[in-house]
């Protein structure tokens, strides 16, 4: 493995004090970002929050990353979803919030970037408590295991590394971060099992590229496992054993460094029974390509060490110079088509557990847990940067389906293909397409109507968002429409801040009891920002739901 220590040993004078002042200004922002917010939402009068039936337990919903919520969990289903109606509107601090929400018996805990981490009474949006620590910019979905203590929820921000929190009082118990890379990212949600907390690792040199005076790149992504109790480190697998080496220069004195990159973008997924965390990787930053990226690995939970590692997309090389023609893209760059979506261990119906993993290429890739061998490969999209899939899958065992949303934003993949964004259901068997309900891309003036973020899926139904700001309930035996709302729009808030729904990306919707739970908002490449939590609610005897959502609620006119 390496440290922190040995990639600064390998760095020339110049690269150690780009490190530093790029350091520097990161640690500046997170200052200036911690004065300018936004007044706080009105508290709670009754602060105790009930931590009982916290759900979900993983961002996957199970430690499968099945994104299926079980009738025990959500009574919302393919008979009943039109009766949704909006609840009440939350207005957040941030503009492109990438959280995903904890839910007890009458709190939800979701992450606010502008105001950290928030306790918000499920029935009426007030505030319990909020972790005002200005380091943490809830990055991830929200996590929770009981301890002594009682119950602990655990989070990642993007620069600072894992927080462990009491979940009674907002209080850090604990922050931890690994000392086997110098500036790390902490994108993806970590997981919760054997007493370990597993968290994924890509690193800033992905944006650092930009910069043309920035000796790229030098790290490498990785898994790391902390003890959940204490937040000890445990154990570091990089995704790239071998250490950079200096490559080549440009304007004479900025190195280039290789190999680099192969990020983990996202959450890992667990298999109790042979002890196994199986995860995807990004492309690699700098040449030369290494066999690990854009691949699966399949590492044993205990002791960090590689069982597989099936690559999919070789040669792909590519950093964000590129998108500017800056002189750190690789000479030969590729498509960058990442494992962006975590893997879901699903049985087929035949009574054989199964690996499915989605990939920006638009491909789906069904594969033997146990080897990494391939049953069978399809291709649904043009793929692209920014997807073909994206966030996240879902799977149905009841059904015998697999929902895949396609993002196909136009960029790159294959562009003698035409766009397809929308929901696709496939066989679990054998990847034959069920069912397909595409959007249109000529209806939503300014937006890019693609499915990019996580979906979930319970009885008969599974639910989207998209880039337009839509979110729709679709049919499990048909992909017809049961119920949708348009969320691009200004609603009332709870909290008096004012609020805006855009695009839907990142983590996407939750279903948990009789509620649905979902962040409009997403800045990003061709994305619009926005600054809205929506809860919406099963209303008995809704006089046609899909009408009434569209015209009232709590959106202002």
């Amino acid at each position: 493995m390496k440290s922190s220590s040995s990639v600064m040993r390998g760095l020339t004078f110049f690269s150690k004090v780009q490190v530093v002042l790029v350091l520097s200004v990161l640690v500046l922002s997170i200052f200036f970002q911690s004065i300018f917010v936004q007044v706080h939402a009105a508290d709670c009068e009754e602060s105790q929050a009930d931590l009982a039936g916290a759900f979900p337990q993983y961002w996957g919903i199970d430690e499968h990353s099945t994104r299926f919520v079980p009738a025990e969990h959500t009574t919302i289903n393919a008979t009943n979803v039109h009766q949704l109606k909006l609840k009440w509107a939350y207005g957040l601090e941030s503009n492109s919030p990438r959280s995903y929400p904890l839910v007890t018996k009458d709190t939800i805990f979701f992450g606010d970037s502008g105001a950290g981490l928030l306790a918000l009474d499920r029935e009426t949006g007030c505030v319990r408590w909020r972790h005002e620590d200005s380091e943490a910019d809830v990055a991830s979905a929200i996590l929770s295991r009981v301890t002594e203590s009682g119950l602990t929820l655990y989070f990642t921000s993007r620069r600072e590394g894992v927080f462990a929190v009491d979940a009674a009082t907002g209080k850090t118990l604990w922050k931890a971060s690994i000392d086997d890379e110098p500036v790390p990212l902490y994108s993806g949600t970590p997981l919760l099992a054997q007493g370990k907390i597993f968290v994924p690792i890509s690193s800033e040199e992905i944006g650092l590229s930009l910069n043309p005076f920035y000796g790229c790149c030098t790290t490498s992504g990785g898994m790391a496992a902390f003890d959940a109790t204490t937040g000890e480190q445990l154990w570091y697998l990089p995704t790239i054993e071998e250490p950079a080496q200096v490559i080549g220069r440009h304007f004479f004195f900025v190195e280039e460094w290789g190999p680099s990159g192969v990020p983990v973008w996202s959450a890992p997924t667990f298999d109790a029974e042979s002890g196994l965390l199986f995860y995807g990787t990004g492309e690699n930053y700098t040449e030369p390509a290494t066999l690990t990226s854009d691949a699966i690995f399949a590492v044993d939970a205990a002791t960090g060490q590689r069982r597989w590692v099936k690559q999919f997309t070789a040669g792909d090389t590519f950093n964000m110079g590129c998108v500017i023609g800056g002189p750190n893209c690789p000479d030969s760059p590729g498509p960058d088509l990442d494992f962006g979506a975590p893997p879901v261990l699903a049985n087929n119906g035949r009574g054989e557990t199964v690996l499915y993993a989605g990939q920006k290429s638009g491909h789906v890739h069904a594969m033997n847990p146990r080897t990494g061998d391939v049953y069978w490969s399809k291709h649904l999209s043009r793929g692209g940067y920014l997807g073909g899939i994206h966030w996240g899958i879902a799977a149905d065992e009841q059904a015998g389906l697999l929902y895949v949303p396609i993002s196909d934003f136009p960029s790159g993949g294959h562009s003698d293909l035409p766009a397809v964004p929308g929901m696709f259901a496939l066989n679990l068997s054998d990847g034959t397409i069920r069912w397909k309900n595409l959007q249109d891309t000529d209806s939503v003036a300014g937006f890019w109507p693609g499915l990019s973020a996580g979906i979930v899926a319970a009885q008969g139904l599974v639910v989207a968002g998209d880039l337009a700001g839509g979110i729709a309930a679709y049919s499990a035996q048909d992909g017809s429409v049961l119920w949708q709302f348009d969320t691009a729009k200004t609603f009332t808030t709870v909290n008096g801040v004012p609020a805006t729904g855009a695009s839907i990306d990142s983590h996407g919707p939750l279903l948990v009891d009789d509620l649905l739970i979902v962040a409009s908002g997403y800045g990003g490449v061709s994305m619009q920002p926005g600054n809205a939590l929506l809860v919406f609610q099963l209303v008995e005897d809704s006089v046609d739901a899909s009408q009434t959502n569209s015209l009232e609620g709590v959106a202002s006119e």
